[in-house]
């Protein structure tokens, strides 16, 4: 196992910017920036052997100053959305910016992806980190409480890039982290992915209204365009006449994942035919945005040359379910002052 660090910008107030690359014994590699603690990319071998870069991104650090997709983004503090971009704690009422309609949407829009992060890379049992750590002080986006966060990506030597997430606050706070990488297992230059196959182990999923926020109900995914519990192909009913398909423009919803609470377990998988190459989502998080990139803007330039258009690429959004700090009756995301916040999601590549 190994890693290389290496300057890679400048932020517009001259501090340096630096890009990691952790390498593990297969000769898989992934790496990321210091400029928002941005997964920037993630090289896995094909079924010949011929190495893959399957996360979608950027060349150059500058572009990630302004990533409206959040490519390889971490969200925080709160992923997702929060309905009327206001909720209270302790009977006291806090107010967000809406970004999104008259909701907030991934806590934006001053994006932790857009700040510069504390870094350092060592060697750990499971394989080679780096690990990024952020003050985010009281009042920041709008929550209370001055925190300190903490997210690791580990390559390991079985092919997976393991995310961990840890916070502490000083008053009692929201803490919903995900990581907002778009895949192609083609290739992230292919233009398109919904011929890949996708499981998700959840039997239901949140329903929302026309902008999004749940509206409390789990619906049943059996006998819906919404049913992975079998794996097929994205595109197999992407366009079917269903109230969650118009709503999002295509898949973008939260599915109730079955895993035991808390417990790591494997929640989520994608597959190429043309490459060969299997993706496995883990993760101890209830919830997971499955998102088909139908906001994506269309001649959108990425790494190598590359043009990204809508539904070119998708996310496994691990999470607390939308709006859930609204909401009682689904698990909360409330985290009290001193206690920490700690979270794991894996990406395991493998070929089928």
């Amino acid at each position: 196992m190994a890693y290389k660090k290496e300057l890679w910008g400048n932020m517009p107030d001259g501090r340096e910017v630096y890009l990691y690359t952790l390498v593990n014994r297969n000769g898989v590699s992934a790496s990321f920036t210091n400029l928002g603690a941005v997964w920037v990319t993630m090289n896995v071998p094909d079924r010949n052997g011929t190495m893959v870069d399957v996360v979608l991104g950027f060349d150059r650090a500058d572009q990630y100053l302004i990533n409206p997709p959040h490519f390889g983004a971490p969200v925080g503090r709160n992923a997702n959305r929060i309905g009327d971009a206001r909720f209270r704690i302790n009977g006291k009422e806090y107010k967000l910016e809406a970004n999104n309609g008259p909701n907030n949407l991934h806590s934006g829009p001053d994006l932790y992806h857009t700040r510069l992060w504390n870094s350092e890379a060592e060697e750990t049992d499971l394989g080679t980190s780096v690990s990024f750590s952020l003050f985010s002080p009281d009042g920041d986006q709008g929550f209370p409480g001055n925190a300190n966060i903490t997210v690791t990506y580990t390559l390991t030597a079985d092919d997976s890039l393991e995310i961990s997430y840890h916070m502490i606050c000083d008053a009692v706070t929201v803490a919903n982290f995900t990581n907002h990488s778009y895949f192609n297992l083609h290739g992230q230059g292919s233009t398109n992915a919904m011929d890949q196959r996708v499981w998700i182990d959840g039997d239901a999923y949140t329903r929302t209204d026309n902008g999004s926020i749940p509206t409390g109900e789990l619906i049943p995914v059996k006998d819906t365009p919404m049913d992975f519990t079998v794996m097929k192909p994205i595109e197999q009913d992407i366009n079917e006449d269903y109230e969650a398909l118009v709503i999002g423009n295509g898949y973008d919803h939260n599915w109730v994942l079955n895993h035991p609470d808390k417990e790591v377990s494997l929640s989520a998988a994608a597959e190429s035919d043309q490459t060969g190459i299997r993706m496995e989502v883990y993760t101890d998080l209830p919830g997971m945005q499955f998102y088909t990139a139908n906001s994506l803007t269309n001649g959108t330039k990425g790494k190598d040359g590359a043009i990204y258009g809508n539904r070119c690429c998708y996310c496994f959004e691990t999470q607390y379910y939308p709006d859930s700090v609204n909401k009682p009756e689904f698990q909360s995301p409330v985290l009290k002052a001193g206690e920490e916040y700690k979270t794991t999601t894996i990406y395991k590549f493998s070929n089928i």
